[in-house]
C-alpha cells in the first residue's frame, strides 16, 4: 500500500517501515522525529501481532508527545486498539479518519473491517484516488476481482502515476493475469507487461 500526499507521512502507512530520509517533510530529519517513528513502527509490529495492550502504550505516548502528523496516526491507532481491547473511544467521522482506520484493518488483513471503513470513507469523498486504491486492495486480497478492478480504474483516473505503484504492490499480485488489470497498470507508456510462465 502507499500513502496519498497531504496525508499522514508518506511511508509511514498504518505500520509500514520507517519512511526513507528523502520521503519526509523538509526539518523532519531531526532525532526526535526519528525516534517518534521508530516507536510508531513498533507499536505497529506489536498491532499487527495483536499484542493491543503493548502497542496501546505506545500510541498512547506518540499521541501525546510526537509530531502532530504521528501523534494524529497513534491517536486512530490508539482508537483502534481500545476497540480490539473492548474499551471503546471515539468512532471515526471524517474520510481521512475512516480512510487510515481502513488502512490499518487492511494491513491487520482484517479485510471485512477494512472495506467497511473505507467503504464509509468513500461514501464521505468519493473523488479521492487514495481510497480507492485501499478499496482495490482490500478487495484484490478478497478475491473479488470486478470490484478490485473497478475501483482500480478511478484511482489510476484520479491519479494516473498510481499504475506504477499498483505494478509494485504485492496486495495485487492475484489480479496479475488479469487482461483488465494488465491494460489498466500497463498502458500509458509505462514499460512493457511482463510475460507469465
Amino acid at each position: 500500500m502507499r500513502q496519498a500526499q497531504a496525508r499522514p507521512p508518506a511511508g509511514v502507512f498504518a505500520g509500514s517501515s520507517a519512511e526513507s530520509q528523502a520521503d519526509r517533510p523538509e526539518g523532519r530529519r531531526d532525532p526526535q522525529y526519528s525516534s517518534a517513528l521508530r516507536n510508531f513502527d513498533t507499536a505497529s509490529r506489536f498491532f499487527r501481532k495483536q499484542e493491543y495492550g503493548k502497542a496501546k502504550e505506545i500510541f498512547e505516548k506518540l499521541a501525546a508527545t510526537a509530531p502532530p502528523e504521528l501523534a494524529e496516526r497513534a491517536g486512530l491507532h490508539l482508537r483502534l486498539c481500545q476497540s480490539r481491547t473492548r474499551r471503546p473511544g471515539p468512532l471515526p467521522k471524517t474520510a481521512a479518519d475512516l480512510y487510515v482506520m481502513g488502512v490499518a484493518e487492511l494491513n491487520s488483513r482484517n479485510l471485512d473491517s477494512a472495506i467497511g471503513y473505507l467503504d464509509r470513507a468513500d461514501k464521505l469523498e468519493p473523488e479521492r484516488e487514495d481510497i480507492q486504491y485501499a478499496l482495490a486492495a482490500a478487495h484484490a486480497l478478497q478475491g473479488n476481482v470486478e470490484e478490485a478492478v473497478t475501483h482500480l480504474r478511478v484511482s489510476v483516473t484520479l491519479r494516473p502515476a498510481n499504475s506504477f505503484q499498483i505494478r509494485q504492490d504485492e496486495d495485487f499480485s492475484s489480479l496479475a493475469d488479469d487482461p483488465r488489470f494488465r491494460e489498466l497498470v500497463y498502458s500509458g507508456g509505462g514499460p512493457a507487461a511482463p510475460r507469465r510462465a
